[in-house]
């Protein structure tokens, strides 16, 4: 099974995807943990390209071309053979971050990213999805709070805002999405996954096997 957490920088979506590990690892299940773009000694190299905010001259054809890279690095190296071990997979952050951030945050269409997006991600679909969503004030706030920004994290509001808009529009028309209001407090926000995810595992006939 492959879940995925997704939102805005800051939402809170690392913390709910490690204490969803915690849990998922005191009920016995097999658990690997991705983070993007990451995950791989090639697709880290990519990273560090990324989000280092000398390449503030990175154009958006570039930026969307190298996350989708490193995904389809660790997609092939890492998912893939995860979930053919029949393994629980937890990604932090996948395909639609390139959705929501290069798409409607860059404006790049969308049809181009959907392909680009295909191509990236080949048989990877999550099967489910996690999304806090928090106001753009209280990005702000969060934003203000947090030291050492990427280049990403540094980019101005009105970007932000394209982005939440994004995944308003992609969480609507998709139902292995579950908003969250991230607003909330850390442990109401995943009581609510922690319940979502159990119901959901029993659904799917998941095998529970022995922690590794």
């Amino acid at each position: 099974m492959f879940i995925t957490f997704e939102g805005l920088d800051f939402c809170g979506k690392s913390t709910q995807l490690k204490l969803l590990k915690k849990y998922a690892l005191s009920k016995n299940y097999q658990i690997e943990v991705m983070r993007e773009p990451g995950g791989t000694e090639i697709s880290e190299m990519v990273r560090s390209i990324l989000l280092d905010k000398k390449n503030n001259a990175m154009v958006m054809e570039t930026e969307i071309f190298l996350y989708s890279s490193a995904r389809a690095q660790l997609v092939r190296e890492k998912i893939l053979p995860y979930l053919r071990e029949g393994k629980l997979v937890l990604s932090d952050r996948f395909h639609d971050s390139t959705t929501a951030y290069q798409g409607y945050g860059r404006g790049i269409p969308l049809e181009s990213i959907n392909r680009i997006n295909a191509l990236a991600i080949g048989n990877a679909v999550p099967d489910r999805t996690y999304l806090p969503i928090i106001s753009i004030d209280e990005f702000i706030a969060r934003k203000a709070k947090a030291q050492g920004h990427d280049r990403i994290e540094s980019l101005n509001v009105d970007f932000f805002e394209k982005v939440l808009n994004g995944y308003t529009e992609i969480s609507k028309n998709d139902s292995r999405f579950l908003v969250l209001d991230g607003s909330k407090s850390i442990d109401e926000i995943q009581s609510i996954i922690r319940a979502d995810f159990d119901e959901y595992i029993l659904k799917s006939n998941y095998i529970k096997t022995k922690a590794l």
